[in-house]
């Protein structure tokens, strides 16, 4: 009788174990033949923008014997730009941003002896026009040499709602690369392209470009002024996508 029921038992055990094994055999196949089945493709796509801002971005630096001098200095120059800008160019106080501000002690060292040359100050601003303006963009520079502060770099730059335009454009043709490339090496293999299984997505490549760098004084600004002339710009994307194979 005990015999018998160690049969059962092992029976019953075995049973399961067999329907175990073929339900994770009908689930996920013969091992690798979910690679053999799929196909991973890159997606990818280049399109044409133009920039419709021009960023200028200024610096007012100062430095002083204490952090009180240094502040103080800067806010002459900071208020004598802000007004110019607002009475000659009609610029809103909302429109001069400032990107940063930081007041820090300065050293300098000579044959590994350090100096204190008091406090430096530095103030970063970026005043955004449209990029159809470009004597605009010329006006605010030389407004921002003459009330004493630099202009550390110029960019074309994009609208927020221009990024997701583009963006949006940039997306979709890398998806019908993708879907394209997987059409073609379904064909070669006597296949066709089945269900999609995922697709992983790269954000588009957009930073803004930059039209020149560093502007100290005006005798430099004619130059530049030739230089801010917006033109088309490459903004690229790509998707990694994986098909089925039937």
């Amino acid at each position: 009788m005990e015999r018998n029921n160690s049969i059962i038992i092992t029976s019953i055990i075995s049973g399961v174990i067999l329907i175990v094994a073929l339900g994770f055999l009908l689930a996920f196949g013969p091992a690798g033949s979910s690679t053999q089945n799929t196909v991973n493709v890159q997606g990818t796509a280049t399109i044409k923008a133009m920039p419709d801002l021009i960023g200028v971005y200024i610096n007012i630096k100062n430095l002083a014997k204490t952090s009180a001098e240094a502040n103080d200095q800067n806010a002459i120059i900071l208020n004598k730009l802000i007004d110019s800008l607002v009475k000659e160019e009609g610029l809103s106080r909302e429109e001069i941003v400032t990107e940063s501000f930081n007041i820090y002690q300065d050293y300098s060292y000579n044959n590994g002896v350090r100096k204190d040359n008091g406090y430096r100050a530095v103030h970063m601003l970026s005043v955004k026009i449209d990029a159809k303006d470009s004597e605009k963009a010329s006006r605010v520079i030389a407004i921002a040499l003459d009330s004493g502060a630099s202009v550390s770099n110029i960019n074309f730059e994009l609208t927020q709602e221009s990024q997701n335009k583009y963006k949006a454009e940039a997306m979709k043709q890398a998806s019908e690369d993708a879907r394209i490339k997987a059409d073609a090496v379904a064909e070669g293999l006597g296949k066709k392209v089945g269900k999609l299984v995922s697709v992983s997505v790269n954000d588009f490549g957009y930073y803004p470009w930059m039209a020149y760098g560093a502007v100290a004084d005006t005798s430099t600004l004619k130059q530049v002024e030739s230089s801010i002339q917006p033109g088309d710009q490459d903004i690229s994307a790509s998707v990694s996508v994986v098909f089925k194979l039937e």
